[in-house]
């Protein structure tokens, strides 16, 4: 089933903030769940935007497999995303007041999105990701520049879903497009997000005081 344009919207009115924090849930998770991380977050300033994925997940199998056996849900997710940002240009806001936040399969696909339309985003937290696919082409995200926007990654080594080298080889390929990347391993940390990667987004992505 492909993706239908749903999701769960939270914080202050866009009228009122004009910075919008896209969060985009994990597999099994919830548009719910992810939302539920504001509270943590420093994001009281922000309109948050949580899209749905059908069936809970945004593809079927490993972000290691081959692309094209994850279509064409992949695809469907990456256009719901692009549709949101859309929506969101067409009411004034400009891609660099538009924040992203993903975990697990969220995180790749936050980071799938953003690298194939890389431009100035406001900012990029990807707890536990990396690039999708078999291998990092770097002729799929041949267009855009990131022209300094704040990115972080977190992750374990080791991580059951997650390995330490398709982190870092994103991360280099992030930086090659002139991403602002923080990316930060943690031992034995588990597939879950951590006290510490919150802090360390609140400072460099969320600016917090």
């Amino acid at each position: 089933m492909m993706h239908k344009k749903q999701f769960l919207t939270g914080g202050a009115p866009l009228s009122a903030t004009g910075k919008v924090l896209v969060m985009i849930h994990g597999r099994g998770g919830s548009a719910e769940d992810i939302l539920s991380l504001a509270a943590h977050l420093h994001v009281k300033d922000y309109t948050l935007i949580a899209p749905q994925a059908t069936g809970n997940s945004w593809y079927p199998y490993s972000f290691l497999a081959p692309t094209s056996q994850n279509e064409p849900y992949l695809g469907s997710a990456l256009q719901m995303v692009g549709d949101i940002v859309k929506d969101l240009n067409a009411q004034g806001i400009p891609n660099e007041n538009i924040y992203f936040l993903g975990f697990s399969q969220g995180a790749c696909l936050t980071l799938e999105f953003t690298t194939r339309n890389a431009t100035r985003w406001g900012g990029i937290a990807a707890f536990t990701g990396g690039l999708i696919g078999d291998k990092v082409n770097p002729a799929t995200y041949a267009q855009g520049d990131f022209a300094g926007t704040p990115i972080f990654i977190g992750s374990s080594d080791p991580d059951m879903h997650v390995p330490v080298p398709r982190v870092q080889e994103s991360t280099k390929l992030l930086q090659e497009k002139h991403a602002n990347v923080y990316t930060k391993i943690y031992p034995h940390m588990g597939h879950t997000i951590s006290q510490d990667e919150l802090d360390v987004v609140n400072e460099v992505i969320f600016n917090a005081a």
